[in-house]
C-alpha cells in the first residue's frame, strides 16, 4: 500500500513498481524458434532480446523480475509498448485484462500455484505481449509452471513448432489454466477433510481453516471469472495477429475456463454448507449440554424444595420424631428421582 500510494497524484503511464519484490534479479530466458530449428539464450542483459523484434522466426522471451523499472522501461521503448500498459505490469494488483493495439496485443492475468508446506495457493501476477515474431512474458518470480512448455519446444513435438506466436500464446495461457484445475483438485481435497472433521466434532481451528478455505476459493473467483472476458476478446479480435486456425484451440480454451467457473461455483457453495455445518454442529453440541444441564437442575427442584422444607428447624414438625424418618425422605427423593427420569425417557428427552 505504501508503494501505491506513491502514485497518487502523478500522470497516467508513470513508471512506479507497486508489488513485493519476489526476485532478486531480473533473469531472462529466450527461446528462438522455427520448424527446423531451436536456439535458447540465459542472459540479464535485456539488450540480448532486442534483434528478436523482427526476426524471421518465433520468439519467446520470458522475463522473471518486473521490480526493475528502468528495465521495463527500456522494453517498452524498443518494442514500441504503450506507457499505460508498462505501467498496467508494474502494477501487480491488476485485474486481469486484455488490450489490443496495431502492433501487439496485451494480456494480463494471475498465475496460481500450491503451496505445499502451507497448504494455501500463491498468486502471481503474469503479463504478455504478443508480437508479430515475438511473445514477451513477464512474471513476478523466478519460479514457474511453463517447463513442460519449454520440453515441448524444445523436443518438437506437436504443432507448437509449426504455428505462429499466437499458438505460443495460447499453449502459455493453456498451461496456466490447467494449473487451476489442480489449484481445484487440492482445495476439493481440503473440502473432503473438513467435512470428515466436522462430522467427527468441530473446533475453533476447523473454523479458522474453513474461513482461509473461503478466501483461497474467491482468489481463485477473482483470477478466472475475468480470465473468461479475457479469452472472448482474443478469440474474437479481428487483429492479424490472431490467424484462423488458432481460434478453435482458443474456443476449447473458453470451455475449460467455463468448466473451471462451474466448479469454484460449486465449491463456493460447498465452503458455504462446511460453515453452516460447523455452526449447526455447535449449535446442536450447546444444546446438547444445555439439555443435559437442564434436566439435572430440574431432578434438583424438588430434591431442594423437601431439604428446604425440612431444613426450617420447626418444633412442631411430627416427622422430625421419627425413628425411620431420615431413610423414609431419602427413598422419596430417591423416588422422585426415578419417576422423572422415567417421564424424561418416556418424553423422548434423555
Amino acid at each position: 500500500m505504501k508503494t501505491i500510494r506513491k502514485k497518487v497524484g502523478l500522470p497516467p503511464g508513470s513508471l512506479i513498481f507497486t508489488g513485493k519484490q519476489h526476485a532478486d534479479k531480473v533473469r531472462i530466458d529466450i527461446i528462438d524458434y522455427d520448424p527446423d530449428n531451436l536456439s535458447e539464450l540465459k542472459t540479464e542483459n535485456i539488450e540480448d532480446c532486442f534483434p528478436y523484434k523482427n526476426s524471421p522466426t518465433n520468439t519467446w522471451i520470458d522475463i522473471k523480475g518486473v521490480h526493475d523499472v528502468d528495465l521495463i522501461s527500456k522494453v517498452g521503448e524498443h518494442f514500441e509498448i504503450h506507457p499505460l500498459v508498462l505501467e498496467d505490469i508494474l502494477n501487480t494488483s491488476q485485474r486481469p485484462k486484455i488490450e489490443v493495439f496495431d502492433n501487439y496485443i496485451f494480456i494480463v492475468l494471475k498465475m496460481l500455484s500450491y503451496n505445499e508446506e502451507n497448504n494455501i495457493v500463491d498468486s502471481e501476477q503474469v503479463s504478455f505481449i504478443i508480437g508479430r515474431s515475438y511473445v514477451i512474458s513477464l512474471q513476478e518470480k523466478e519460479d514457474d509452471i511453463f517447463e513442460p512448455l519449454r520440453g515441448r519446444l524444445r523436443k518438437g513435438k506437436g504443432r507448437i513448432r509449426t504455428m505462429g506466436t499466437d499458438y505460443l500464446a495460447y499453449a502459455i495461457l493453456d498451461v496456466i489454466t490447467d494449473n487451476y484445475f489442480l489449484m481445484l483438485e487440492k482445495l476439493g481435497e481440503q473440502m473432503e477433510e473438513f467435512e470428515e472433521r466436522l462430522l467427527k466434532g468441530p473446533d475453533k481451528e476447523t473454523l479458522k481453516q474453513l474461513y482461509v478455505l473461503k478466501r483461497e476459493n474467491l482468489l481463485l473467483r477473482k483470477s478466472v471469472w475475468p480470465l473468461r472476458e479475457v479469452i472472448t476478446q482474443l478469440e474474437r479480435s479481428e487483429s492479424t495477429l490472431i490467424k484462423k486456425k488458432t481460434a478453435p484451440f482458443l474456443r476449447d480454451l473458453y470451455d475449460h475456463i467455463i468448466q473451471i467457473i462451474d466448479t469454484l461455483e460449486t465449491h463456493r457453495d460447498m465452503t458455504a454448507g462446511l460453515i453452516e455445518l460447523y455452526l449447526s454442529s455447535s449449535s446442536n453440541r450447546m444444546n446438547e449440554v444445555m439439555k443435559v444441564l437442564t434436566i439435572i437442575a430440574t431432578i434438583f427442584i424438588p430434591l431442594t424444595f423437601i431439604a428446604g422444607v425440612y431444613g426450617m428447624n420447626f418444633e412442631n414438625m411430627p416427622e422430625l420424631e421419627w425413628p425411620w424418618a431420615y431413610f423414609a425422605l431419602l427413598i422419596v427423593m430417591l423416588v422422585i428421582v426415578a419417576g422423572m427420569l422415567l417421564y424424561f425417557r418416556k418424553k423422548k428427552w434423555l
